[in-house]
């Protein structure tokens, strides 16, 4: 398979993207309830369908300045680890076909995110570059584990 089916999500003014086999559902803004003693973008938990998932802004994570949530905002569940985790992007509105072979490694940083976040940049075309995720670096193994306590 030369082509990835990607969803595209938008933090400030850049886009990314994370493989649509990795995404479980996109959802609107709902209540999340706070979990004390957690990373500081760790939001919470909230409860979809009956399912507890743990919540991250990842403007926090990639240390970006915060805003406020609106009509756009999206959770998007995605799948790590065997555990659902919820990223809260400021909107998700595209689906794109992107060749493999567009994709290059990421600079150190981009649009200040660390590269290790950072699975490569895909150039969509002459405007548009789309900054693909690296979802297991995105959450580390220590991360992980206390999300899972979250869980329980």
């Amino acid at each position: 398979m030369d082509e990835l089916k990607v969803i595209v999500f938008k933090l400030a003014t850049e886009e990314y993207g994370i493989e649509v086999d990795k995404v479980q559902t996109i959802e609107r803004m709902m209540p999340i309830t706070r979990v004390p003693k957690t990373l500081g973008f760790v939001k919470g938990v909230i409860n979809l369908r009956g399912v507890v998932i743990p919540v991250i802004d990842l403007r926090g994570r990639f240390n970006l300045p915060s805003q406020e949530y609106n009509d756009q905002t999206r959770i998007i569940i995605v799948e790590v680890e065997k555990m659902q985790v919820g990223f809260i992007v400021d909107s998700a509105n595209d689906v794109v076909d992107i060749k493999r072979s567009s994709i290059e490694k990421p600079p150190e940083v981009v649009g200040g995110v660390k590269a290790r976040y950072l699975d490569g940049v895909a150039k969509l075309d002459e405007e548009r570059l789309l900054v693909m995720l690296n979802l297991a670096e995105v959450l580390d193994k220590t991360e992980v584990v206390q999300l899972e306590s979250i869980e329980d």
